[in-house]
């Protein structure tokens, strides 16, 4: 899965003369020094400091032009495709930029503030293909629970119940993330890899709704163990002003996992228990599994000496899980009855959901992008007060219209929802110190899925009590506000800082 080395050569004309560009090191995405000595007709430069494997440019006067040659290599596993164009079109860029040390202001938009190296790049990539997977066995039961439903006839209540009993699995990551603060992130991420596809997929040959419930309250938790831990270890191995960054990066990575999940919705077109080929394809995340058992290693900050069995900070741990409550609150019951509203209010068939979903929410991770980015450079806080009450409205609106405006609202509540998203995440592994960083991940993940237990229960109940959905989810939406109030009230702001200065 190594990239190859890639050439691009350039021609540039003498006049205007490219000579004062042509001959300085480059300091933006990658940081040049010298090969050798540098003249006023040839130089050699090499990387310095950057994310490449390789990287070679050689500058050669003629005598009608100047002649770059670039010769690069960048290993970002999985998604090297993705970052190929961009990155070409970084490296034709002609001249240097300002700049020094670590900061890269010369870095492209769609770059992190902080200069990354090629081990850096490589855990990200590691880590975004776990969250691929991470994502669609926590998205599989949500998406299918419906379809499952009405297999075995079951109703609301039912498909509340079994919601909530999925999410309550949660307990069994408890123990994943002591040990991740005893033995290492990498070894239990390793285990969680492997186990989470397997014990998902047995929901495939489940012989009624309550043995599917079953497989799917193990296989799922252990899908969120993966998903809290690769966050963990982005937060330790990421510079200062790229920690947010990197979370909306394995949000978008998640974004993409759950929409193969969504994709495969079509599936269950085909037949009455067709649904049951969803779960079969779980089984191809093995192959990432695969890739993690070879390549990624554990984080540095983990090896460095370090206190254990650290007491997580009660304060700290109380509004970050009071947040986690009122988000979930309602982002749970939004996200798991939203297929059922599309099916029965709005009469979507399976491939009409595919399509609505995949409408709405794909687009929207331009919103991780831009959260990333205001997060790192602006600071969390401010993001959060904006994005997360506009985010609930929209999504509210979309419960309670239909045609058109439900397209645009769904769309415009995930796309302010992305933005929010990286800002809140980044606090889950920023606020403790190394020694509990694991455990306080695990038991704030517990936190948010308790609000999000108490918001499908809740909405369960009300929808077979004869409320709509559009009043059901303005009113979970309270806790939102709840949720920046404690915000803005509790928390600090740790943008641009080292985790050991804020932890």
């Amino acid at each position: 899965m190594s990239a190859s080395t890639r050439t691009l050569v350039r021609n540039w004309p003498l006049i205007p003369d490219p000579a004062d560009d042509l001959l300085l090191p480059r300091n933006d995405l990658v940081q040049e020094q010298p090969e050798g000595d540098v003249d006023e007709h040839s130089a050699t430069f090499v990387q310095a400091a950057g994310p490449f494997t390789e990287w070679t440019r050689r500058v050669q006067r003629h005598h009608d032009h100047w002649e770059e040659r670039t010769d690069y290599r960048l290993d970002i596993p999985w998604f090297g495709w993705l970052f190929a164009l961009p990155v070409r079109l970084f490296v034709a860029r002609r001249g240097h930029a300002p700049g020094h040390g670590h900061a890269a202001p010369g870095n492209p938009w769609w770059a992190p503030r902080d200069r990354l190296n090629a081990r850096a790049v490589a855990v990200l990539g590691l880590l975004a293909a776990a969250a691929m997977s991470s994502a669609f066995i926590n998205t599989l039961f949500t998406q299918t629970a419906t379809f499952a439903a009405t297999d075995f006839g079951v109703g609301d209540t039912a498909i509340g119940v079994a919601g909530a009993v999925v999410r309550a699995g949660i307990l069994i990551t408890i123990p994943l993330a002591v040990l991740a603060d005893r033995i290492g992130r990498r070894r239990v991420v390793v285990i969680a890899a492997w186990s989470a596809p397997i014990v998902t997929a047995l929901g495939a040959i489940a012989p009624n709704f309550w043995s599917l419930v079953a497989t799917q309250a193990i296989g799922r938790p252990l899908g969120l163990a993966l998903d809290f831990l690769i966050a963990v270890i982005a937060a330790e191995e990421m510079p200062r002003n790229t920690r947010a960054y990197a979370i909306s990066i394995l949000a978008m990575a998640s974004g993409l996992g759950a929409g193969i999940a969504v994709a495969a919705l079509p599936l269950t077109d085909l037949g009455p228990s067709s649904w049951r080929l969803v779960y079969v394809i779980t089984l191809i995340w093995l192959v990432v599994a695969v890739d993690i058992t070879r390549r990624l290693p554990e984080t540095r900050r983990f090896i460095t000496p370090h206190r254990e069995h650290v007491p997580i900070d009660r304060r700290r741990f109380a509004i970050l899980a009071g947040i986690a409550v009122g988000v979930n609150l309602f982002v749970a019951p939004a996200s798991f009855f939203q297929n059922r509203y599309l099916d029965e209010v709005r009469g979507l068939s399976g491939s009409g959901i595919a399509v609505f979903t995949l409408t709405t929410a794909t687009p929207a991770a331009l919103g991780l992008v831009l959260g990333g980015q205001l997060a790192d450079r602006r600071g969390r806080r401010r993001v959060i007060a904006v994005a997360l009450p506009v985010a609930a409205s929209l999504i509210t609106v979309s419960f309670a219209v239909g045609g058109p405006p439900m397209w645009f609202s769904a769309f415009a509540g995930g796309l302010a929802g992305g933005v929010a998203y990286p800002a809140i995440a980044v606090y889950r592994s920023e606020l403790f110190p190394t020694g509990n960083r694991g455990r306080a991940a695990g038991l704030l993940t517990v936190a948010a899925l308790l609000g999000g237990v108490i918001g499908l229960l809740a909405t369960g109940a009300l929808l077979d009590g004869g409320w709509s959905h559009g009043a059901v989810m303005a009113l979970l939406a309270s806790g939102q506000i709840v949720a920046v109030a404690l915000v803005l009230g509790g928390l600090p702001e740790t943008a641009h800082r080292e985790l050991e200065e804020i932890s």
